[in-house]
């Protein structure tokens, strides 16, 4: 189970806009469930409610389904009226998590100081991972700023100030001082070699970082810095881990999780699945029309995806001439090209064909002229197990691409008829029309047979059928031969086939 973890946004640009719809599009496409989290740093309680609902709202009309959203930096004494402020604003359904503010994890290690200063180490490398719990300018007399020192503090000085320097290191050594986690000295200045031997010597350290720039401008740079969380800083991965199961409903997350289903299926979910399928049971497909240049870039695409074995039909040396015309990057090793009338198996496809038709008076001469069209000698593959599967109809029309298969492959056993499907990728959904390119003016019996193929299909592709069966009527209103069909067709497929979900015009 994939989740989707997503912080709101600001929207005070384009590119968060931009930002944000993408990540609304990404969990729809690949039917992930979504936790927002937004925080409510410099936030009215209105501000932040308004947030994650307005958030969720977003996710919602796009049918992407929000399991949890959280409110993470809120002050300890607003985290009930913020907890109960959610629930009343979001549908039962939703889980509301409510995370305070933890200075241990809002604030920034020397690690992430010193790479975003690019500071030279001076001391206390080992201790990099230090955490700030705030800082502070020692740009007073030593006396007067020994009394500003908070516990797990920064301290931030110009690189000449060794009573600063001094001072901070011996009070965090004492007992009777908060204790400091870092210094960072300004300027370029570096502390004169008396003090720097002074620091080697005493018996506790912190990292002392140097910096070019000026103490505002550092002081500036170090209240920007937005802290992560690293592989190495195991004490903020202890914290966000145990703040998170304290104050996030994790078991009933979890079970919302387990059980939850996407519902529907995307064109990029369909695309993917099928990209999927594909490469874990390789197929060998042949491709008839093999100098048209969709044709040849579908080849590209699927042979550099690993996805499925290539023959293309017609005459190598124009094929081939194509592919350097259309400047594509394609291994002609990769693919086989086969020129039906050149073909070893093309006798031995003829009197196949023969021996299939000749009840329908056709000889071996007319077998052979036949064999030589592309659709043919490409169904023949098929049927003779050379080839799992064809794709033709990007030159040739639809009749011309099933009369092979209508003469000698037939329909699967219990099926009587043959018809087509169309898979519409639309913008949030894929849709399969069934019957549009074969059978004009089929009975009520053969309108029954192509919706419950039509619905085998749809399975067979990951996608739950559910039938609609359509007249120009919209349930009882209208009336005519063209509905009478399509409603008898209606009450066939529910008597042979119960269990599937289907709709049609209805009597009344």
């Amino acid at each position: 189970m994939i989740l989707s973890l997503l912080r709101e946004q600001i929207f005070t640009g384009e590119g968060a806009i931009i930002e944000w719809d993408i990540n609304v599009l990404v969990a729809k496409n690949l039917g992930i469930p979504t936790v927002i989290i937004a925080s409510g740093t410099g936030k009215t309680l209105e501000e932040l409610i308004g947030n994650l609902f307005m958030a969720y709202d977003s996710f919602k009309e796009k049918g992407v389904e929000v399991l949890m959203t959280v409110a993470n930096k809120v002050e300890p004494k607003n985290m009930d009226i913020v907890s109960v402020g959610l629930q009343k604003k979001l549908p039962n359904n939703v889980l509301v998590g409510v995370i305070p503010i933890n200075p241990l994890l809002g604030n920034p290690t020397v690690k992430e100081i010193s790479k975003e200063l690019e500071a030279k180490i001076l001391f206390g490398e080992e201790f990099l991972n230090n955490q700030a719990g705030g800082f502070s300018v020692g740009a007073m007399q030593l006396r007067n700023y020994l009394t500003h020192l908070k516990n797990d503090s920064l301290v931030i000085t110009p690189g000449d100030r060794a009573d600063i320097i001094l001072g901070a290191l011996q009070a965090n050594i004492s007992a009777n001082y908060p204790n400091i986690y870092g210094i960072v000295l300004t300027g370029g200045l570096l502390p004169e070699k008396s003090i720097v031997k002074l620091i080697k010597g005493l018996s506790d350290i912190v990292p002392i970082l140097s910096v070019q720039g000026g103490t505002f401008s550092v002081t500036n740079q170090i209240g920007k810095i937005r802290p992560k969380i690293y592989a190495e800083n195991t004490i903020k991965i202890n914290t966000s881990i145990q703040e998170f199961e304290k104050y996030v409903p994790t078991t009933q997350l979890a079970e919302r999780l387990i059980t939850f289903k996407p519902r529907g299926i995307t064109p990029r979910m369909f695309q993917y699945n099928l990209l999927k399928r594909a490469k874990s049971a390789k197929k060998h497909i042949v491709l008839p029309e093999g100098t048209d240049e969709r044709i040849l870039y579908a080849t590209k695409k699927l042979i550099d995806a690993d996805a499925v074995t290539i023959t293309l039909l017609g005459n190598p040396e124009d094929i081939k001439s194509k592919i350097i015309e259309l400047d594509i990057v394609l291994d002609a090793s990769a693919i086989n090209i086969v020129n039906p009338a050149e073909s070893p198996h093309f006798l031995e496809y003829a009197t196949t064909l023969f021996e299939l038709r000749k009840h329908k008076n056709v000889n071996p001469a007319m077998a052979k002229d036949l064999m030589e069209d592309v659709s043919y000698f490409g169904t023949m593959m098929v049927y003779k197990g050379h080839a799992d599967g064809m794709v033709c109809g990007a030159v040739h029309t639809t009749q011309h691409t099933i009369r092979p298969a209508l003469q000698f492959i037939k329909t699967r056993p219990g099926v009587s008829i043959v018809s087509s499907v169309f898979f519409m990728c639309l913008p949030n959904r894929v849709t399969i029309f069934g019957d549009c390119a074969i059978n004009p003016n089929p009975t009520a019996e053969q309108l029954s047979e192509i919706a419950i193929s039509s619905a085998a299909t749809s399975i067979a592709f990951g996608i739950e059928p559910k039938i609609a069966m359509l007249s120009y009527s919209s349930g009882a209103s209208g009336v005519g031969e063209d509905v009478d069909r399509v409603r008898k067709a209606t009450e066939i497929i529910k008597k042979k086939r119960p269990e599937l979900k289907v709709e049609g015009p209805y009597s009344i």
